[in-house]
């Protein structure tokens, strides 16, 4: 990755909705060759995938929490990742060291219905042994883009 590739990618993670053209001119490049490196940042798995960023409150999930998850048994940590994928709510799911076996980003319309998210689903899981839940009261950040380090060296 060269440093045209991480100009590209801070530009559409800041400008998801740049035209190849506003591409080609913030970086210098012809608009088919901004679109061959678009392609092949994609085709290396370098840029995942587009998405528009929506506001949780305006769809009804103001809540914000993090929950932590132990597993008794590694033997369950296959069908329990699996399972939480599945979950909408779930929007990040982290393995991580420590104590606990992961951390999990939800969204949930209310208290309650965080509440039968974990001890409706969650906690019903095979080899869920507790968890520990802290809901966030604001967020000062969130959804940042990647800190793509635009004087990197190839």
């Amino acid at each position: 990755m060269d440093q045209i590739d991480r100009n590209i990618i801070n530009l559409v993670q800041a400008f998801g909705r740049a035209t190849n053209a506003e591409i080609a001119g913030a970086c210098g490049l012809s608009v088919s060759a901004a679109n061959d490196r678009l392609k092949r940042l994609q085709e290396r798995g370098v840029i995942t995938g587009w998405s528009a960023r929506v506001d949780p409150d305006a769809v009804d999930l103001g809540l914000l929490a993090f929950i932590f998850v132990e597993i008794d048994h590694t033997g369950h940590n296959e069908r329990f990742i699996a399972a939480a994928t599945l979950m909408p709510e779930v929007l990040e799911l982290h393995h991580v060291t420590g104590e606990w076996s992961y951390l999990l980003k939800v969204r949930a319309r209310d208290t309650k219905a965080l509440e039968t998210l974990i001890t409706g689903r969650l906690k019903a899981l095979p080899g869920v042994a507790r968890s520990h839940t802290h809901i966030a009261l604001s967020s000062a950040k969130d959804n940042g883009p990647l800190p793509v380090d635009v004087s990197g060296d190839d």
